[in-house]
């Protein structure tokens, strides 16, 4: 279950500098230490997850059906790969720089959420360190085998309720996510996939 996040942790300098060939003072040129190094490929990873489900996020009017479908970017992403989200996870909670840029376009989506409540609802600051908290949480634990696939609608349904979201809108909010594209099986959002637009209601009806 835990075996390659053992993996990941019993890993040395010695062992990083050996497989990249080069010698071991040039690492220390980059990197103080190994949970440094560790960090910055963890930035990368979540770099990368982030530019990929751009195109479909400016494309979402909606900031909360926006903040949902990030989130459900990172935990399709984490179910593909749990290596992946035990090592983002970590880094994420650990180093403010991982994740900085993804952090402060959710802060944009959160802000623009608050301000459709009538009387502000939770702070955005505040709304952002619940959504990331919940989030890594969740990347965490489906690291560590406890939650699974079955699980990921009602971590996003627990995200949305977090930012104040009530039941009729998050069972609205789920219904119109983009379709999950064929990408994210392999651990990528896809750029192609579409919001469902919310379905019209027949006249008369």
């Amino acid at each position: 279950m835990n075996g390659r996040r053992h993996e990941v942790e019993s890993i040395t300098v010695d062992d990083v500098v050996r497989e990249a060939g080069v010698a071991k003072g040039t690492f220390y040129v980059h990197f103080k230490d190994l949970r440094e190094l560790t960090a910055a490929v963890a930035g990368e990873l979540v770099k990368a997850i982030d530019e990929l489900l751009q195109p479909v996020r400016l494309s979402i009017d909606d900031p909360a059906l926006r903040i949902a479908y990030g989130c459900s970017c990172f935990i399709d992403r984490a179910l593909a790969d749990p290596g992946w989200a035990g090592v983002a996870a970590r880094m994420a909670a650990a180093a403010a720089t991982v994740g900085e840029v993804a952090r402060r376009r959710l802060l944009e989506d959160i802000k623009r959420h608050v301000k459709g409540f009538p009387h502000g609802g939770i702070r955005a600051e505040l709304g952002l360190e619940v959504v990331v908290g919940i989030t890594l949480q969740v990347l965490n634990a489906i690291a560590e085998g406890r939650l699974s696939s079955r699980h990921r609608e009602g971590a996003l349904a627990a995200i949305l309720r977090a930012i104040g979201l009530d039941a009729r809108q998050v069972k609205s909010v789920l219904a119109r996510l983009p379709e999950r594209p064929a990408a994210t099986r392999d651990g990528l959002p896809g750029k192609a996939a579409k919001p469902r637009p919310r379905p019209r209601r027949a006249a008369g009806g």
